[in-house]
Order: C-alpha cells, then sequence, then structure tokens
C-alpha cells in the first residue's frame, strides 16, 4: 500500500576502476528513486562517466591507504549528505557492489517501504554477503544476481547503518554512524556482491590500485569466503535472519558500541527463493 507522500530518496556510492558493478547499481537504484536522485563520486579524472544521467561529481584520485581511503570516503559521503537534505527527505549511501532490497514478503516496494518505516536517524538493514558455490554455480553471466547466486554468510561488516534521516557522520564504509545507536530492520537486506564471482574477485585483487592501497588481507577474506560458501552446509535462510538480528544486538563489544557484533554460530544460508529477481 502506498503512503500518501512518498519520501524523497537520495543515494551515494562511489566508484574507481570499475568493471561489473556500476551499470547494476544505477539500474538497481534508478529503478527505486529515478535517476536524478542518484549520486556517484567517481574517483580519478582518468576514470570514465556514467552513461546514466545521474549525479556525478568527478575527482583527482589520491592514492591514501585503505583505512585512509574509507574515511575519506565517508567524510565526502556525509558532507554531501548534509547538503542533500535541504531537498531529500532521506540520504542511503552505498559501496557500488552493496544492493539494498526490502523483503518481497512485504508486497511493498522500496521506496514506499522506506516512506513508511519509522521515524529513526540511522537504520540499518541485514548484511548478507554473497559468494559463488564454486562446485555448484557457473561464473555470473549479464542477468540478474539472485537467480544465479543462492548462498551467503549473515555478516555483521555488511549490517551497516546506512539510511540516514538527518544529517549525521558516518563512519568509515558506514558501518556506523558516529555516536548514534543503529537499529536492524526487520525486513531490510544489504546484498554484498564483491565475491559473486570468483574470477572477478581475482582479477579484482590483482588490482594495482587496491594492492598499493593495502587491500590484500581483505581480498584474503574473500577469498575464504568462497571455501566456507562452497564447504558449509547452509541452513534456510528465515531459520536464522531473526535471531542474528537479536545477536548481532546483544553481542556489541563496550568499545564498538555502535556497530554490530559479531555472530556466535555459524551463518551460511540458502537464500530464500522469494528473493530471485530482485537484483
Amino acid at each position: 500500500m502506498e503512503t500518501e507522500r512518498n519520501k524523497r530518496i537520495a543515494v551515494l556510492t562511489s566508484v574507481r576502476n570499475d568493471t561489473m558493478f556500476l551499470d547494476r547499481w544505477i539500474a538497481h537504484y534508478g529503478a527505486a528513486f529515478g535517476v536524478q536522485s542518484l549520486f556517484v563520486f567517481v574517483d580519478g579524472l582518468d576514470q570514465p562517466r556514467p552513461k546514466a544521467d545521474v549525479n556525478v561529481i568527478q575527482m583527482p584520485f589520491v592514492q591514501r591507504s585503505r583505512t585512509a581511503g574509507d574515511k575519506s570516503r565517508a567524510r565526502k559521503a556525509s558532507a554531501l549528505a548534509k547538503i542533500l537534505f535541504e531537498s531529500f527527505d532521506l540520504v542511503i549511501a552505498t559501496d557500488v557492489d552493496e544492493f539494498l532490497v526490502v523483503d518481497p514478503a512485504t508486497n511493498q516496494s522500496l521506496a514506499d517501504y522506506l516512506s513508511a518505516m519509522p521515524d529513526r536517524s540511522c537504520t540499518s538493514a541485514l548484511g548478507l554477503d554473497v559468494a559463488q558455490h564454486l562446485t555448484l554455480e557457473a561464473p555470473i553471466t549479464d542477468g540478474p544476481f539472485l537467480d544465479q547466486r543462492g548462498f551467503a554468510k549473515i555478516s555483521d561488516r555488511y549490517t551497516k547503518a546506512l539510511i540516514l534521516s538527518k544529517p549525521l557522520n558516518w563512519g568509515s564504509g558506514q558501518h556506523r554512524v558516529k555516536s548514534r545507536n543503529f537499529t536492524i530492520d526487520p525486513n531490510l537486506y544489504l546484498f554484498h556482491f564483491g565475491s559473486v564471482d570468483a574470477d572477478v574477485a581475482t582479477a579484482r585483487a590483482n588490482d594495482g590500485d587496491r594492492i598499493a592501497e593495502g587491500w590484500t588481507n581483505h581480498q584474503a577474506r574473500r577469498t575464504a569466503l568462497f571455501d566456507e560458501i562452497t564447504t558449509a552446509t547452509p541452513i534456510d535462510g528465515d531459520q536464522r535472519f531473526a535471531s542474528a538480528r537479536r545477536e548481532m544486538n546483544r553481542r556489541r563489544p563496550i568499545y564498538a558500541w555502535n556497530k554490530p557484533g559479531k555472530l556466535r554460530q555459524d551463518a551460511v544460508i540458502r537464500i530464500p527463493d522469494r528473493f530471485r529477481g530482485t537484483v
């Protein structure tokens, strides 16, 4: 059911040396909110601009460490969000390989659901880190990701405070909002597709910029995810989603009180069939 007036919603991302995600990101969020509500930081004057009619902020590339780069992107996203709140009711920031989805069981579009959502200063979606099952799934094609991938790991790292309803300051990678608690919405999911294809992930691991910035350990975790997805005995996602939200909320360490806690038990799940075609 539609609200009387849907909220105006802006979405931000940044991109450099992209090979497969930006066009899908624009198609996904453009269908939800309109391409004129999308804002893309293009990191480097050597980079191609998006073909779609989105808002582009193109900047000279500055080589930074991974940590410094994450902090810089969070500062830029927070600063842009403050400006956008003059025209928009909600601002969402994601990486280019992250796709926010509302549970199809709600029978609502993403725009309708967000418009009717309780008024929170920041909202998180449950993070699902999708990876190719190396023995059951073929390399990715041009079709929808979730028609081709059926497994994911529930992830505290991707349970991000990505939705703001007022000007606030994101921490690195939108993993938290500074000095704010978080709420994991019961019907929102953030699908991370950085490991959606083993060949693509390997190519990204060999990207010179990422190596220079110190992404080697991060890429090693992605490689380990392929093995975990392939060897685990997955459970149905619907059997784990609610308990995972509760556990992330309860098990927060004192030094990271405003970030989700790590899960104690295995969290490799089979993605419910109703999500097919959503991304």
